[in-house]
């Protein structure tokens, strides 16, 4: 829990930072995107987490567990196809909020598995 304490406090910072240097380039809708992205990336960390916390406390797997999973990912590409194919959205913006959060992840990761 404390890597995803980690990842959501210095998220809000770069995210909502690349999202106003972003705006002031000629897509109008890349600020949105990157805001977006940011979300979404937190949201699947936190569903993520819990369900390694569901798995490493039981021996294996729970159906509910492994239904919960599915049904998460479903809702997270349903929810960024709309976005993207009704043009709310920049692809570009989103894969920039992704990778926002990918990078806190891991620099997280190292810092927590250092301090082990």
């Amino acid at each position: 829990m404390d890597i995803l304490k980690g990842v959501f406090k210095k998220s809000i910072f770069l995210v909502i930072t690349a999202a106003i240097i972003s705006a002031f380039f000629e897509q109008k809708k890349l600020p949105l995107g990157i805001i977006a992205g940011g979300i979404f990336g937190i949201l699947n960390l936190r569903g993520v987490v819990r369900s390694v916390e569901g798995f490493v406390g039981s021996e294996s797997p729970s159906a509910g567990t492994v239904i919960f999973n599915m049904i998460r990912l479903l809702m997270l590409f349903a929810a960024i196809f709309l976005l993207v194919w009704y043009k709310i959205i920049n692809i570009i913006g989103l894969l920039i909020g992704f990778t926002i959060i990918f990078i806190l992840i891991i620099v997280e990761g190292i810092k927590a598995a250092k301090s082990k």
